[in-house]
This record gives structure tokens, C-alpha cells and sequence, in this order.
């Protein structure tokens, strides 16, 4: 694979990422938003107590409140409502995807917001897989890499800065760069690797709220098992070779381990560590019960995240994390 560069420092933002030592925690962040096909839509999210799933309409008021405090990127996750799932997540590349109508409206609104999409099918399939099936029930590899790439051009045509396959499909990396190269986007679009995702218990949280739960098994088969340090380098490496622009651990708590590791093997690539919904809501529900102070506890795990050696924190905390540091600016 060609190591194409441009597309890894195309944007302000992607640029300090490739700067860890002047990179600041308020450019490190990245906040995660649901975005629901209901335009008007505006609710709470049970499991995930202080996040919300919004409509287009609703946008703009939330992301310009966050912006006044130092916001500088989101990662952006579609919620369907009506849209027809099916075995091939067709929906996920469709106008209609709540993402798609969604990115031309923030590039316009706030230029300088890095926009980053997670591209995965596990939202948009009937059965809530991240691949596309055989006839015999096994996850077809050719099919859902393809699947993916053309999800990933559909973001990066309709204004993403960086596509982030969540999927852990083999060979995807390869197949979103070919892709984007054959329509002339290669450098005008980054690639954020979820290279090593673990099939992990943390993750109960944001299925609920991205209404994503598979309908039957698991995703063991090809999310990485939880004790394996060894897969997780292997698949990082990978993706590395395929053209990865971004590296990224998930989950993070459980797993700085992970994130020491891969930045030690490849200390030239920035590398993401997500702090998923269930991490989130432990933190926030033992807070809740007065258990710790939760100021406190989120900024020793954020500052533990980036001893181990995370670029870019990806966190429901974001909002609340820079407020806290607007505080002690003022």
C-alpha cells in the first residue's frame, strides 16, 4: 500500500495531532454524538445518563454551546428510526443516513470542527452485525469490507474529515484507502483505525443507545478477545500497513496496557484511546452515589490515558471536561 500523507494532516486539527508534545487535553478531545433520522429529535438516553440523541434541527444549538469552550472535534453516529435495516445495511451509505444529512450542515455551520464518522453496519443491519452474512451464516469477508468502503466514500463525500471503521473486518483499511483513492479523495480524507477493539463487556451502553445489539450471538468472532496483547498488535500492524492515518485502543480503562504497547510499536502514528459508554456510566452512577468526586476521578483516568500514551481521548465526558478546564483558566 502506497503511505499516502496528506490525508493524515489535511485539517488544523489532524496536524496537532501529529504533535503529542505540544498537544494540549482541549485538542485531544473528541466528543461522540448520536444522531438521530428524527430532525426534530431531542431525548435523553437512559443508559447513558446526560447524553442525548439529536435531530439535524437540533444540532447546531448543542455543538455551538460546546465550541464556545474549546470543542475542536465529534465523532458522529447514526440512529435510525424508520429507515429499513437490512441484511447489508444498506441504509448506512443511503442520502437518508441522519450522518450523511448531517455532515454538509456542520461543514457549513462550524468549519473549523473536525468531523469525524464511525463507519460500521451494525446500526443499519437487520441483524445488527457489523458484516455483511454468507448463505451459511458466517461473516462474508469479501462483502463487508466492500460494504464498509462504500460507506466510508459516502461519509467522505458527503464533507467527513476523517472515517473511522469500527467494524474489525479483515482487510477494511485497504479497501476504504483504495476507494477514496479511485475517487480522487485520498488526501482530503483521513482514516481512524479502530485497530484494536475488544469484544468487550463495556460496550452494553452505547448499543442501547445507537439501537445496534446484534439479534443473535455475539461479535467474538471478529472483535478481538479480551486477554490477546498479541492479536491486538498483530491487527494493529495491519491496519498500519494498509494505511492507517490514525491508531486506536477500545475500550480504555481495562486496557492502557494496550495503548503503551501500540505506541511503543508505532510511536509515529497519533493513537486514540475511546473511553466507552460503560465506563462512562460506572463512573457516573458511582459519582451519582457519592462514592468519589467525579471532577476528580474523570481527569486521574483521562490523565492515566495519556501517560500510557494517548494522542486523542475520545470521551462522553467531553463537555463536562471543558468546563472543568475553563475553570481553572478563569
Amino acid at each position: 500500500m502506497a503511505d499516502f500523507l496528506h490525508s493524515s494532516y489535511h485539517h488544523p486539527i489532524l496536524r496537532s495531532w501529529s504533535n503529542s508534545a505540544t498537544l494540549s487535553l482541549v485538542d485531544s478531545l473528541v466528543y461522540p454524538v448520536f444522531i438521530s433520522e428524527n430532525n426534530d429529535c431531542d431525548e435523553s438516553i437512559d443508559p447513558l445518563p446526560g447524553q442525548r440523541r439529536l435531530g439535524i434541527n437540533k444540532l447546531k444549538g448543542v455543538i455551538s454551546s460546546l465550541i464556545s469552550k474549546g470543542l475542536k472535534s465529534v465523532l458522529l453516529f447514526g440512529v435510525l428510526t424508520s429507515l429499513e435495516k437490512d441484511e447489508q445495511g444498506s441504509a448506512a451509505s443511503s442520502d437518508d443516513n441522519p450522518v450523511i444529512k448531517a455532515l454538509p450542515i456542520l461543514r457549513e455551520a462550524f468549519p473549523n470542527l473536525l468531523l469525524i464518522c464511525d463507519v460500521c453496519l451494525c446500526a443499519y443491519t437487520s441483524h445488527g452485525h457489523c458484516g455483511v452474512f454468507t448463505s451459511d451464516g458466517v461473516i462474508d469477508p469479501k462483502e463487508s469490507m466492500q460494504a464498509i468502503a462504500r460507506v466510508a466514500l459516502a461519509y467522505a463525500k458527503a464533507g467527513a474529515h476523517v472515517v473511522a471503521p469500527s467494524d474489525m473486518m479483515d482487510c477494511r483499511i485497504k479497501a476504504i484507502k483504495d476507494l477514496l483513492q479511485d475517487e480522487n479523495m485520498i488526501n482530503r480524507v483521513a482514516v481512524m483505525s479502530y485497530s484494536a477493539k475488544f469484544a468487550s463487556s463495556f460496550y452494553g451502553p452505547f448499543r442501547a443507545a445507537a439501537q445496534s445489539a446484534p439479534s443473535f450471538g455475539d461479535r467474538k468472532a471478529y472483535q478481538l478477545p479480551p486477554m490477546s496483547r498479541g492479536l491486538a498488535i498483530r491487527a494493529t500492524g495491519r491496519d498500519v500497513s494498509e494505511g492507517a492515518d490514525i491508531l486506536m485502543v477500545k475500550p480504555g480503562m481495562a486496557y492502557l496496557d494496550i495503548v503503551r504497547d501500540i505506541k511503543n510499536a508505532f510511536p509515529h502514528h497519533p493513537l486514540a484511546i475511546y473511553q466507552v459508554s460503560g465506563e462512562y456510566a460506572m463512573l457516573y452512577h458511582a459519582a451519582q452515589n457519592s462514592v468519589f468526586d467525579l471532577q476528580t476521578v474523570v481527569m486521574e483516568t483521562v490523565g492515566g490515558m495519556k501517560r500510557a500514551g494517548a494522542d486523542i481521548i475520545i470521551t462522553y465526558f467531553t463537555p463536562q471536561i471543558l468546563s472543568w478546564l475553563e475553570e481553572v483558566k478563569d
